[in-house]
């Protein structure tokens, strides 16, 4: 295989994805096919020989998902980046698993089409990898997840036969619903070559509006009220005071230095779009905000979202971080955001908080010096902290980021002991040697 490599250094590089907590083995071997032939010939040598694989795409994950282990093929997908056709007919794009997500993003844009889903790491992750852990966004309150775009996958299985699964059609019910079952499968169940997904008409350009409080649990308090006016916002976002602060140090865009919660909607309806924003203000105000910002041009909308967008790249300079991950109904979104700011006081670690407030989806991001143990171990106490938070709140431990390495004990807390027992069972009908990126999602095959 001349897409196969052993070089060490090579090799080291591909180990780890951007998780934090997540150990990594030593590979025995990068493989970066071309094409679906390539991957098939990669998985029937290793189904053979039963050598582990690990599926990879651009390693922007968080959770240890496309982490090395031991002896295994390292199946980077980077090469097979070409947008195969975008059909504006029938409003699909079918892709290579390594097309990155802006790139489509900006084609489809480019024929007046929109692909809705819109992960933080838009710009370097790939759609494989969004498929792979069902990828969210920051639209994702309006348009829904990857998997609600996703019509039609190619898969490699274990054993390199070729699975075509799916249709490109906008219904169908034949058969069980595969497509949907491989999505969010973090390579444990195939490898996707080729995914076709859904597109709709182009937006109009959204309006912007910020709300600053006092409390985040007052501008928690607002998302519920908001939405229950039944205005759909296309994106609802919140960020927390030590996200703010991490953010203002990062790039000053002017927020005031005394607010503890803030509020980012847009709302992309066109000419009913002004009447949305006056009726987040208002709803905004009656609970509490100390000011509301609405845009007056695209530009000014262009500086409130960035905020929100910088707050990753931000955080990064904080040191080495633990992002989380946890989905709450938005009732209980308050509970859960003063709740995170109790275990970050209780373990002296800073757990910055922001993420999809419009969807309950938050991302506390545990903040921990990696040279000192004791330090170690209290940020690993105040997420398993924050793990156990989510649940009790009736919410999961992930709204998009995936179980990877770093969520295999807690999802078996969330799943009990049959569900945990029913996806063994898929596994294992779909690997059965248990070559799939091992040790991922499920402990055991």
């Amino acid at each position: 295989m001349d897409f196969l490599t052993t070089d060490p250094d090579v090799l080291d590089g591909y180990r780890f994805d951007q998780a934090g907590f997540c150990d990594a083995g030593m590979p025995r071997a990068l493989a970066r096919p071309a094409n679906t032939a390539e991957v098939a010939q990669v998985l029937r040598h290793a189904y053979e020989e039963r050598i582990p694989v690990v599926p990879q795409g651009a390693r922007t994950g968080l959770s240890g998902g496309a982490n090395a282990i031991d002896g295994a093929i390292l199946l980077s997908l980077e090469r097979m980046a070409e947008i195969l056709e975008i059909d504006e007919v029938n409003h699909t794009a079918t892709v290579q698993p390594g097309v990155i997500n802006s790139v489509l993003s900006r084609a489809v844009a480019d024929k007046g089409l929109f692909y809705p889903p819109d992960p933080g790491s838009w710009e370097i992750s790939t759609i494989g990898g969004n498929v792979a852990t069902n990828a969210g966004g920051l639209c994702c309150v309006k348009y829904g997840v990857t998997s609600d775009f996703v019509r039609e996958l190619e898969v490699v299985l274990a054993d390199g036969r070729v699975l075509r699964t799916g249709r490109r059609t906008a219904k169908g019910v034949a058969g069980y619903d595969l497509a949907r079952l491989f999505t969010g499968s973090e390579g444990t169940l195939g490898v996707i070559t080729e995914i076709t997904v859904a597109l709709r008409p182009a937006t109009e350009k959204p309006l912007t509006a910020v709300a600053f409080f006092a409390t985040a649990g007052a501008a928690c308090a607002v998302v519920s009220e908001y939405v229950s006016t039944g205005r759909r916002p296309s994106l609802l976002e919140f960020m927390d005071k030590p996200t703010v602060d991490a953010v203002s140090a990062y790039r000053d865009l002017g927020f005031p230095d005394d607010v503890e919660g803030v509020l980012i909607t847009q709302s992309d309806r066109g000419a009913a779009a002004p009447d949305d924003l006056a009726a987040f203000a208002e709803v905004a105000r009656a609970g509490g905000a100390t000011d509301v910002l609405v845009a007056s041009d695209e530009a000014e909308a262009e500086l409130l979202i960035e905020g929100r967008r910088l707050a990753g790249v931000a955080m990064e300079r904080l040191g080495p971080r633990l992002v989380d991950d946890v989905c709450v109904p938005r009732s209980r979104l308050a509970e859960f955001v003063e709740g995170v700011a109790a275990i970050s006081r209780e373990h002296g670690v800073p757990v910055p908080c922001c993420g999809h407030a419009g969807d309950g989806n938050m991302h506390p991001n545990v903040v921990f010096d990696s040279e000192d143990p004791d330090s170690v171990r209290r940020g690993q106490a105040a997420f398993d902290a924050i793990m156990a938070l989510g649940l009790r709140l009736g919410g999961t431990i992930t709204g998009e980021h995936g179980v990877g390495m770093l969520k295999r004990d807690w999802l078996e807390t969330e799943l009990g002991e049959v569900g945990v027992a029913v996806h063994r069972s898929v596994k294992e009908a779909f690997d059965p040697r248990g070559i799939l990126n091992p040790g991922k999602v499920v402990r055991g095959r």
